[in-house]
């Protein structure tokens, strides 16, 4: 059997696969069974920040394996603690939980928004408010949390306490919280899985003063925004502003599985002994790949994902079939005329990876796609939206 075929046999039914298997890479570069070359628009959903087996972050990974692979959380190790100790400088938080993904770096930010909120107002407090369109994983928690109903129809009884809001209504999330006891206000800067979305900056400001003034906590989930993709470490920075929490994966470990919350000085310690808990979370293969990864996040790259968001803003605006071109630094997504399936199928044609996100082509390259591989893609893209 063809591993297409051993695949359809044997793995859960869940993802709608493309017809092409990848068998190596490097860089911004796929190369499948076809014998053809693909350019990656997509950095397998923003995660292979750096692309594919960088030569640094192979070096950091294996000798890493190496030396150990994995060991309890009931003992120390360098990588984990360095990797907690960059992040905390680069960030200004003070404490940061180890986990393996976005959803669970979000199961972990609720759990110490609501320890907070029953230990300083009450334990009634216990409401987590989001935003419509919003995107915070597929655990039962983080789907009740997603403000999305889509996501919701076959998986009922969701976890209570979630209530969701209108983004860009200040006044929809006043009486929100005026009608339940509220531990946190939970947002995405930019709503990836939701279309690209930026939130619009007064109003998140506005949130953050109305929290501030009312003693309800920020979370902000920088799982896709986050580690360099918007031209800021953190996309919170491009607002000017600090969250009380912070979730963070995808591109953190540049390819391996690592999640992270972040803790201000104000909520540091409310998780104790036994609170919580990850047999993976802070293995030391993977936070030696995100020491690698964050070693060169620096001023330079985000100054340069930063230029390329905007080459290709340039490039796709005003271009026959694109409607609009949305997102930040390299956050991208593309209104087209054509319906996004067909724009998307006929770029893979063509040997360029891109995605969707609702109505829209989106766009998450590695933070160094080099510009030539970049303008190729574009010209692809663009052939492609022209397209009728």
């Amino acid at each position: 059997m063809s591993i297409t075929e051993l695949d359809k046999q044997y793995v859960a039914n869940t993802y709608n696969r493309f017809p092409v298997e990848f068998t190596h890479g490097k860089g911004s570069v796929l190369y499948g069974t076809d014998g053809k070359k693909y350019i990656d628009m997509g950095a397998g959903i923003g995660v292979t920040s750096l692309g594919i087996c960088d030569d640094g972050w192979v070096k950091a990974v294996t000798e890493q394996v190496m030396k150990l692979q994995h060991t309890s959380n009931l003992y120390y190790t360098e990588p984990c603690a360095l990797l907690a100790e960059e992040l905390c400088k680069r960030t200004g938080f003070k404490k940061v939980f180890f986990s393996n993904s976005g959803a669970e770096a979000n199961e972990c930010a609720i759990k110490v928004a609501r320890k907070y909120a029953a230990m300083v107002k009450g334990s009634d407090y216990s409401t987590v408010v989001t935003l419509n369109n919003s995107f915070h994983g597929r655990t039962l928690t983080t789907l009740a949390a997603t403000g999305q109903p889509k996501f919701h129809e076959d998986f009922q009884p969701l976890t209570p306490g979630f209530v969701h809001a209108t983004a860009e209504s200040i006044y929809e999330l006043e009486a929100i919280a005026a009608k339940y006891k509220v531990a946190a206000f939970m947002i995405e800067c930019i709503q990836g899985e939701g279309g690209v979305v930026p939130l619009d900056y007064d109003y998140v400001h506005e949130l953050f003063s109305f929290a501030e003034y009312h003693k309800i906590l920020t979370i902000v989930d920088e799982v896709q925004t986050g580690n360099g993709r918007t031209g800021k470490m953190y996309s919170y920075m491009n607002y000017g502003l600090t969250p009380d929490i912070v979730s963070t994966a995808k591109g953190l470990a540049g390819g391996l599985p690592l999640g992270a919350t972040m803790m201000s000085e104000k909520v540091q310690n409310v998780l104790g002994y036994g609170d919580h808990g990850s047999t993976f979370g802070g293995n030391p293969v993977c936070c030696a790949a995100a020491n690698y990864v964050l070693s060169q996040i620096d001023d330079k790259l985000l100054s340069e994902v930063t230029e390329k968001g905007e080459i290709i803003k340039k490039e796709l605006t005003g271009v026959k079939g694109i409607v609009k071109v949305v997102g930040l630094g390299l956050m991208v997504g593309i209104i087209t005329v054509r319906s996004v399936s067909d724009v998307v199928n006929d770029c893979l044609k063509k040997g360029v990876l891109c995605l969707t996100a609702h109505d829209k082509v989106r766009l998450l390259p590695a933070l160094n796609i080099p510009k030539d591989l970049l303008y190729e893609a574009l010209a692809v893209i663009k052939e492609a939206c022209a397209e009728e």
